[in-house]
């Protein structure tokens, strides 16, 4: 008896890059949410604390990462191999788009030129942005991870087609 094909069955296909690209990004806002968070607690300071600059701002600032992450992280994972190499260029963009958007948004809210630049100034010397690249970078390799593995669902060996 011979057999042509894998006795394991089928390769499988892996994980789509759509749903690669969902389990980056809600693990870069979670880790960046629980980033920041931990950030403020373990060292007890304010991430924005510029006087008349509101909560919405930050928020914006968050969603534009967001979209930045995903904006950069999708051509790689739409490939059939991705590269790892893009990790680097993700996380960069992410964060550098981060601290633009937090500028425009912040100067949007009335604040001033000064106090804008101070917003970002206190988030690159606090190490918001750092939290911020590092989530990143994290999320992008865990996406490119999944779509490289091409790992399927779990398959016990008792919940095979063939009777014995």
């Amino acid at each position: 008896m011979s057999t042509d094909g894998d006795p394991r069955g089928t390769e499988p296909a892996g994980v789509s890059a759509f749903l690669a690209l969902v389990v980056g990004l809600a693990g870069f806002a979670a880790l960046s949410i629980l980033g920041l968070g931990m950030l403020s607690f373990f060292r007890d300071i304010d991430i924005l604390s510029i006087r008349g600059l509101d909560w919405w701002p930050a928020i914006v600032a968050m969603i534009f990462a967001i979209a930045a992450f995903c904006w950069m992280l999708w051509p790689t994972l739409a490939r059939d191999r991705p590269s790892f190499l893009a990790v680097p260029a993700v996380a960069l963009v992410t964060a550098v788009a981060h601290l633009i958007a937090l500028w425009l948004a912040a100067l949007l809210s009335g604040v001033g030129f000064a106090s804008a630049l101070g917003a970002v100034s206190q988030l690159v010397t606090r190490g918001s942005s750092l939290v911020v690249l590092l989530a990143a970078a994290v999320g992008a390799w865990v996406a490119i991870a999944l779509r490289r593995t091409r790992a399927g669902a779990p398959h016990w060996p008792w919940e095979g087609d063939d009777a014995e």
